[in-house]
């Protein structure tokens, strides 16, 4: 065998006990006993160790070094896994083990606490889990930007610089036009009680709808919803409010379009490194299409408020178009992932201002919780009026994900992009969704995009996708157009 053979075939072990971990992650969420919290600590953090060494194994520099690409695909498979060799060797095993371990207490600590709306008991934690990953973040950097490395992990190339200016380039158009809408009449909500049972059942409906694989997947309950694995076994959770039946719909199709992603790409990866989404940016602009382009759009509404009237029956809402109105209604509400698409890409941007600050040592702990509440009632409004509708909302911080939240926009804006080449390229495509249909859409992205998994760079791929270069316009020029025209701007 050659050095390639040799390296690929150890490399494809190492993935698979990375899929083991990641089962272990997805337990955690939705069927672990409470008592196995500690257990399943040390279990993760044994497992990181054996990960981390396969990882730094010195055996990988010299395979590396005599290593010949056969071929495209063979060079995308020498560059991931000479990216991941190169940051592992950065981070002492020591830390890495210790970063699973206090990351998996901490995440039942965080439900716990969010739980009994205490911050304090969540703090000694948190402060924790910040210290370990700025000591990452600085092995990492080796003297640079800890943040930018943080964010390195989930979006190659990108930077906390580079993020900024995206930002600001965002803020003001969304800041206007979110302030013309405050200022129109909203439309109506749902009102009544919708079972559990009838929820999931429709939910499922949903995840057909957009090209969910039921043979290599399940939809599962979590306090926070997530997508977990890839090629064969590529799983969900969603989460249900009686009394907010889009909660458990958007979710489910939100990680479905994350699941859609893994389930898309070419089976021949496989259990290589280039047999997953190749950042979080990428992923986030499947989710985020499939969520809101498609799932929010006027075409799919009108088949889903059909749906919904014959499985709950009144609810409040007259018409298909009353029901469009409400499924886009815009409101400053606490929580980013029931946040409108106006307001969406705002909670983002203070998560994103709060992380980099901790990281760098600029915020401490102690003062995130006042420093998150007198932003928010600067950025939308209103103040925070318990913990969980403020810094406890989210899991990622308890999970050490620093870096994660700004991807959530990038994906918008790559999303922006690619709705608006596939609406161009697929015609008739809301006729077919107002039918329930969402299989062309679903199948021109996963054509042009998901197949690829990480064969190219993230920018490279979405511009491949789209036949131009990704940034912010066509998302806000998409915004702008479809509340303008819901509420009569």
């Amino acid at each position: 065998m050659s050095a390639y053979d040799d390296l690929m075939a150890f490399q494809r072990q190492t993935e698979a006990l990375a899929q083991v971990a990641g089962r272990l992650g997805w337990d955690q969420e939705t069927v672990m006993p409470e008592g196995a919290a500690g257990q399943r600590a040390e279990e993760i953090g044994a497992l990181e160790a054996v990960l981390h060494a396969r990882r730094t194994d010195p055996r990988i520099a010299g395979w590396l070094a005599e290593a010949v690409a056969p071929d495209a695909v063979g060079a995308a498979q020498l560059r991931q896994i000479r990216r991941s060799y190169d940051r592992t060797m950065k981070v002492p095993a020591r830390l890495a083990e210790e970063i699973a371990r206090v990351t998996s207490l901490a995440q039942g600590i965080w439900a716990e606490c969010r739980g009994r709306e205490d911050v304090a008991g969540f703090l000694p934690t948190l402060r924790k889990v910040v210290e370990l990953k700025r000591e990452e973040g600085g092995a990492l950097a080796a003297g640079g930007d800890p943040y930018d490395a943080l964010v390195d992990d989930y979006e190659p190339g990108m930077t906390g610089t580079a993020i900024a200016a995206m930002f600001d380039a965002m803020r003001p158009r969304l800041v206007a036009l979110r302030e013309k809408i405050l200022g129109a009449e909203a439309p109506h909500g749902v009102v009544g009680r919708f079972g559990q049972e009838d929820q999931l059942a429709l939910s499922r409906e949903l995840a057909t709808a957009f090209g969910y694989d039921w043979s290599r997947g399940r939809v599962d309950l979590a306090v926070h919803p997530f997508s977990s694995g890839s090629g064969h076994d590529v799983r969900i959770t969603t989460r249900v409010s009686e009394t907010d039946p889009f909660n458990c719909f958007y979710s489910t199709i939100h990680e479905v379009g994350h699941a859609a992603y893994e389930q898309g790409i070419d089976p021949a990866f496989a259990l290589t490194p280039i047999g997953q989404g190749v950042s979080m940016g990428v992923h986030e602009s499947q989710s985020r299409s499939y969520e809101n382009q498609l799932g929010r759009s006027r075409a799919f509404t009108g088949w889903l408020y059909g749906r919904m009237r014959e499985v709950f029956g009144e609810f409040g809402i007259g018409d298909a178009e009353g029901f469009y109105r409400a499924v886009n209604r815009v409101h400053p509400g606490y929580i980013r992932t029931e946040a409108d698409e106006v307001h969406y890409n705002l909670h983002v941007m203070m998560r994103f201002d709060l992380e980099r600050a901790l990281i760098r040592g600029e915020l401490d702990v102690a003062d995130l919780e006042a420093a998150w509440n007198e932003r928010f009632r600067a950025d939308f409004g209103v103040a925070v009026d318990r913990p969980s509708n403020g810094m406890l909302q989210d899991v990622h911080w308890s999970c050490g994900l620093f870096g994660y939240f700004p991807t959530y926009s990038l994906g918008n804006v790559y999303a922006g992009c690619l709705v608006k080449a596939l609406r161009a390229e697929v015609p008739g495509l809301d006729g077919m969704m107002a039918a329930g249909d969402v299989s062309a859409a679903t199948g021109w992205l996963r054509e042009r995009l998901q197949r690829h998994g990480g064969l190219y760079e993230p920018r490279d791929v979405v511009r491949r996708a789209c036949g131009f270069e990704p940034d912010e316009g066509p998302l806000l020029d998409y915004l702008e157009a479809k509340f303008g025209e819901i509420y009569g701007l």
